[in-house]
């Protein structure tokens, strides 16, 4: 059976929990930077804060992204994914789909639910 030990597991994690910056919530998944932060993002929050590497449930590693209740909503429409950036060097660094689609309102807030990112073990 194939496998791959938690370092590098770890290791590819931690630039999320090192690097990471923003999120945007947008109207699209992005596959860009200029995407996430620009052109499909419906709102933000910078200061995140996303865990250390750990256990995943059903094997493999994971990053948890803390729940947001005080995002800026920067446009009108409905969000379906979510993007993680590095601002400081433009990198766009995950993305994926939102639970639930959110409408949107420019000028208001937004939240999200505790997010997991993980790698699974090889099967």
């Amino acid at each position: 059976m194939a496998s791959i030990a938690d370092r590098i597991l770890d290791n590819g994690l931690t630039v999320l929990d090192t690097e990471a910056n923003r999120v945007d919530i947008t109207s699209a998944e992005s596959t860009t930077f200029a995407e996430a932060t620009s052109s499909q993002t419906l709102g933000n929050k910078t200061s995140i804060s996303i865990s250390a590497p750990a256990d995943r449930t059903g094997g493999g590693r994971k990053v948890t992204l803390s729940a947001i209740s005080d995002g800026t909503v920067t446009g009108t429409g409905s969000a379906t994914h979510y993007a993680i950036t590095d601002t400081t060097n433009s990198r766009l660094l995950v993305t994926g789909s939102l639970t639930a689609s959110q409408s949107v309102t420019s000028g208001n807030t937004f939240s999200l639910e505790t997010l997991d990112i993980g790698i699974p073990d090889p099967s």
